[in-house]
């Protein structure tokens, strides 16, 4: 039995209920890791790229990272990965909580998803009776994600691991996510629409139970590495435990980072009232921890009066304030927690599902959309109602919510030229809520990320802030709060910090450990004790940097090419009038040559040059 990961994953075929078990081969996990790094091996090597994503045949892959469900500092993390039915292209999404661990103990790493049941149906992965099983889910179909999640535990074990979509999914919005850990724990794989994916399939949910354990190549050594490597976390994550991503709001708006009216203003005086430090002062209940995480950044919430009374739940991270809150200038705290729970009950991406509101809401402006009035009350900035409202609207797809749940691009191409400038996105994702103005080497990453506009790619805005990673950081010695708005060595940038956090998908790690300096001497120290491999940081960036490759050759079969590596023309020719990041716009050219030369590609063709293909092993 391999050590650490399970060496196995499940096929499930909706069409005729067929569950089989497939090894995992070693030489493919030292190559790919697990995570999205397998999934985008498997998807490679098996997807035609004619199917369309709702074609029955067109698998949802489905995998833990290799440390998931270890106790290495936040070892939890699944990756879900297909062809997006928001983008057309490479989709993957990640979630955190205890699904991920649960589904190790249940002695396997993955799950493939391939067909269409004929009605809708969950899966049951019982690892502790050794039990696997599609069983009819018609009682589950049209209820949301905190109803499906307590009624499947009462169905199959309490102490479970559901992660289940809700009605968006259900209604294919095109960017519904798939839900984990009920109203107080739940964690969003919510970018790129793989809830629709799900819900095109009819398969409802996935519930899991285990009882089986890692075993590590050395355990004292490993356990003493993750004790270290917690302390160097902690000591560094004190903000972020205390309020959570909530917590930079307030200076993301000083350095002219928080998105202002659909990305045209440059300050807001608001943005404190709907902070983390304001959720501190006013809602915040308990703190809360996906498994092994030394940080618990997750909040729950209670608002106790006004309208929203009886809203309770997982807390509003950074970028649900700053898309339901800066994005649409409302400054209604309470109905930024109340649109927070409603999403994920109902499975929605909350970057996605504001930017459509945003999009809308200027469009009416322009006069390319007639007015919109939602339970009596004029969708425009600011107004709360209305934009509650919408968010109902939208995942039942009713009304004006049924043309806003097909997402930006889709929107814009359907009201004509005019409203192009109005669609916020890359390459079909609504761009998140981190301005490129503001730290300009996120531009060259927007502009490259495998999935589209994602500021998880890269988080190069962290060394903007001064965040410096032992062996990661890009420009020791520089003043980074002034070089932040300053081109130069910013595509070279964002490739370094695409290599470094391309395997945190793969080996299971949150991201946010990162801003605790976990560095890449310690990410190899974690899979060195672990596995019994020998890691270096250089080995660490180098299957980063395989793994990116590997999905921008997937990219490259859906037809896309160094055209589409740009970014919207607000970001390029629109500078903040005010503010933080006031007259600046990054030079995406420059920065996109640096790029290229960085990553060994084709500038003509965005395609990785055979040399560099072959040096990295493809």
């Amino acid at each position: 039995m391999p050590l650490v990961y399970a060496g196995k994953y499940l096929r499930v075929h909706l069409d005729n209920g067929a569950v089989t078990e497939h090894p995992i081969a070693e030489d493919d996990v030292r190559r790919f890791l697990l995570g999205s790094g397998y999934a985008a091996w498997l998807f490679y090597r098996e997807v035609d790229p004619a199917l369309a994503w709702d074609d029955p045949a067109m698998p949802v892959y489905v995998f833990n990272g290799l440390l998931s469900g270890t106790f290495a500092p936040t070892g939890c993390r699944s990756s879900w990965c297909t062809r997006s039915p928001l983008t057309g292209i490479w989709g993957e999404s990640n979630v955190g909580g205890h699904w991920g661990a649960e589904l190790r103990f249940a002695g396997y790493d993955g799950v493939v998803i391939t067909g269409r049941s004929p009605e809708p149906v969950y899966l049951w992965i019982d690892g502790v009776n050794g039990e696997v099983a599609l069983r009819p889910a018609g009682h589950l179909w049209g209820r949301n994600h905190y109803e499906v999640a307590a009624m499947l535990q009462a169905e199959t074990d309490a102490k479970a691991q559901v992660a289940c979509i809700g009605l968006a999914g259900e209604n294919a919005v095109r960017y519904a996510g798939v839900m984990t850990g009920g109203i107080e724990h739940a964690r969003t794989a919510g970018r790129t629409g793989i809830g629709a994916a799900l819900g095109h399939k009819r398969l409802k949910a996935i519930v899991v139970r285990g009882r089986e354990k890692p075993a590590y190549h050395d355990a004292k050594a490993f356990r003493e590495t993750v004790k270290a490597a917690n302390a160097v976390i902690k000591d560094n994550s004190f903000g972020m435990s205390m309020l959570g991503t909530a917590g930079g709001v307030i200076n993301s708006e000083k350095y002219g980072d928080l998105p202002l009216r659909n990305w045209r203003d440059g300050t807001w005086p608001d943005a404190a009232r709907i902070s983390g430090q304001r959720i501190a002062e006013t809602i915040f209940q308990r703190h809360t921890f996906c498994f092994a995480c030394p940080i618990g950044c997750g909040k729950t919430v209670l608002v106790e009066e006004g309208p929203y009374a009886g809203t309770r739940g997982h807390g509003p991270e950074y970028e649900t304030l700053a898309g339901f809150g800066g994005m649409l200038l409302n400054n209604d705290l309470e109905s930024i927690a109340h649109i927070n729970m409603l999403c994920n009950d109902y499975g929605l991406d909350t970057i996605s599902t504001s930017a459509c509101i945003a999009f809308a809401i200027e469009a009416v402006e322009r006069g390319l959309l007639a007015p919109i009035v939602l339970d009596g009350h004029e969708l425009t900035w600011g107004r709360a109602p209305a934009i509650v409202a919408c968010v109902h609207r939208i995942a039942r797809r009713e009304g004006i919510g049924d043309f806003l749940a097909q997402g930006v691009r889709a929107m814009a191409a359907a009201l004509g030229p005019e409203a192009a400038p109005l669609a916020l996105h890359v390459k079909g994702l609504e761009v998140p809520y981190h301005d490129p103005r503001a730290f300009v080497s996120m531009a060259a990453n927007y502009a490259t990320a495998n999935r589209g506009a994602c500021h998880m790619e890269a988080i190069t805005y962290w060394e903007g802030y001064g965040v410096e990673v032992p062996g990661l950081v890009f420009h020791p010695g520089v003043d980074h709060f002034t070089d932040r708005l300053n081109s130069r060595e910013g595509g070279r940038m964002a490739a370094h910090y695409q290599n470094y956090q391309g395997v945190y998908n793969p080996l299971g790690l949150c991201r946010f450990i990162v801003k605790g300096l976990a560095g890449p001497q310690m990410v190899a120290d974690l899979v060195n004790t672990a596995l019994g491999w020998g890691w270096t940081p250089a080995t660490v960036f180098e299957t980063g940097e395989r793994i990116f490759n590997l999905k921008r050759l997937i990219n490259l079969r859906y037809g896309i090419t160094a055209a589409d590596d740009t970014l919207p023309s607000r970001f390029l020719h629109e500078p903040r009038p005010d503010g933080g990041a006031a007259g600046n716009v990054p030079d995406l050219t420059a920065m996109l040559a640096e790029y290229y030369e960085a990553r060994g590609w084709d500038p003509a063709t965005g395609a990785p040059t055979p040399a560099r293909l072959q040096a990295l092993g493809l």
